[in-house]
């Protein structure tokens, strides 16, 4: 009876106090086991653009990947060996079946241990969008992210140079051999830089700068002069703002004549006449400094400094200093103002439903922040459309439509000695439209081996392309 009674305690000790500890114990098996012993619930772009295959051995099932370097930035990857990141690793749960909600009865299923077959994640990728992006980038490094202006869903989220996830779904010597090859690679293909990297954005600040001036009263009327100086000698400083043309080296230009040009001392002069604390704010309207950006996938914090002297707040204003940001938010800017001032939560998901089909649940449209009014936005889309058809936003022009751009060429290193980085961020519509823009794109390439190195020559032109594909829809 004592021997009875001892197993019992020692049953109890085992089974309910040391359960946690067992079940995380890292020579317990049980649930990776248990995690591939059926196959994983998919993600859907218009159609899955994952699988699972048999693999014959302990672990049952293993991830496949339809088209796997072209959603990479988009599904993330989900390896036998080195874990989930991305759409795949934020919705593990779910894919794996274990989340409660596709759950029948919950309590009979705890009993009798029933594990039910993994649910789907219905992202907002247009497919067509997405290999434009792709394509458009090329061999290049760079990233798009294109975002649907009323919705904030993401049509299309790209980052190039890109990797193959299911080279490293399994947990064989071929995977291991893969990862490795990725882990050392200088261009960093499993870096998602429209999302996760960030970069100085140059002059396509210009129209946050633009945004701050005209909410704030700085500037009323975008066709007079704005009382620039010429030359701009930075507050405290003497050193002189530069243009990179010698059609802004002068005194009297309007706001619209210096956004076609693109004129630093202008937009620098304008950051500081509209003071620190207004160009935060505004920033922060665009996803600045948000540190929880989730799309559900974190993005990195894009950065506008909170405290400067008035010569870092005018080079901050032209997008130069330590402003930094990634597509994605840069994205935000373009679709702000094409959504007259709201600005919408970005969101890669759409839904997520059962393995039958059935809705778990459904992601709505939020409103992220109204960072100015209808009448704001219609003068920043004025500014924007006079880039594309009369200043150095050109190669974004798209037959049949209207499409407002700002380019960026981008210094960066030591002495500004790095290759550029080439921006572009544009809306577009069809012409005569005055509905709410159905597309809106930030582009960066980020490495380029032309010799000529510009927003204008480099991203405008992808940008473009993904325009035309949501237009062709």
């Amino acid at each position: 009876m004592l021997l009875i009674i001892l197993l019992a305690v020692q049953a109890t000790r085992v089974q309910v106090f040391q359960k946690q500890e067992l079940d995380h114990n890292s020579a317990n098996q049980r649930a990776t086991i248990q995690r591939y012993a059926q196959p994983r619930g998919n993600l859907i772009a218009g159609q899955p653009v994952t699988g699972s295959v048999a693999t014959g051995g302990r672990l049952a099932y293993q991830r496949t990947y339809t088209d796997g370097p072209l959603y990479a930035a988009v599904t993330g990857y989900s390896s036998q060996i080195y874990g989930n990141t991305q759409l795949e690793g934020v919705y593990d749960d779910l894919l794996t079946g274990t989340d409660p909600r596709l759950t029948g009865w919950a309590v009979w299923d705890a009993i009798t241990r029933n594990q039910q077959p993994g649910g789907d994640v219905v992202t907002t990728i247009d497919p067509a969008v997405q290999r434009a992006a792709m394509q458009g980038l090329g061999g290049q490094q760079g990233a798009v992210a294109a975002i649907e202006p009323a919705t904030g869903r993401i049509l299309a989220l790209a980052s190039t140079p890109s990797y193959d996830p299911g080279a490293i779904a399994g947990a064989g010597a071929a995977d291991q051999a893969a990862w490795e090859k990725l882990q050392a690679d200088p261009d960093q293909p499993m870096l998602n830089r429209a999302l996760r990297q960030i970069y100085p954005p140059g002059s396509t600040f210009k129209v946050v700068t633009a945004a701050a001036a005209l909410a704030n009263g700085t500037v009323t009327d975008i066709q007079a002069p704005t009382g620039a100086p010429f030359p701009y000698v930075m507050p405290g400083t003497t050193t002189t703002l530069n243009n990179d043309t010698s059609a802004c080296d002068r005194e009297g230009l309007s706001l619209d004549e210096a956004m076609t040009l693109s004129c630093n001392s202008v937009l620098g002069w304008l950051g500081v006449q509209t003071g620190l604390d207004p160009m935060v704010a505004m920033a922060k309207n665009f996803g600045f400094d948000d540190a929880k950006l989730d799309v559900p996938v974190r993005a990195a914090r894009s950065n506008f400094d909170t405290r400067m002297n008035s010569s870092q707040l005018a080079l901050s204003s032209i997008g130069q200093y330590n402003t930094a940001a990634t597509p994605l938010v840069m994205a935000m800017v373009a679709a702000g103002v094409a959504a007259d001032g709201r600005v919408m939560h970005p969101q890669l998901v759409d839904r997520l439903t059962k393995a039958d089909g059935t809705q778990v649940q459904l992601m709505r449209p939020a409103l992220y922040r109204q960072a100015f009014g209808p009448g704001v936005a219609a003068e920043l889309r004025r500014l924007m459309v006079n880039v594309v058809n009369n200043g150095t936003g050109g190669n974004a022009q798209i037959p049949g439509a209207e499409v407002g751009g700002k380019t960026g060429t981008a210094e960066h290193g030591v002495d500004n000695s790095g290759t550029p980085y080439a921006w572009f961020i544009a809306w577009a519509r069809p012409a005569g439209s005055t509905a709410t823009p159905p597309v809106a794109v930030a582009v960066v390439v980020a490495d380029s081996t032309a010799t000529d190195v510009t927003g204008g020559r480099l991203a405008a032109p992808i940008a473009k392309a993904v325009m035309q594909a949501v237009l062709d829809r």
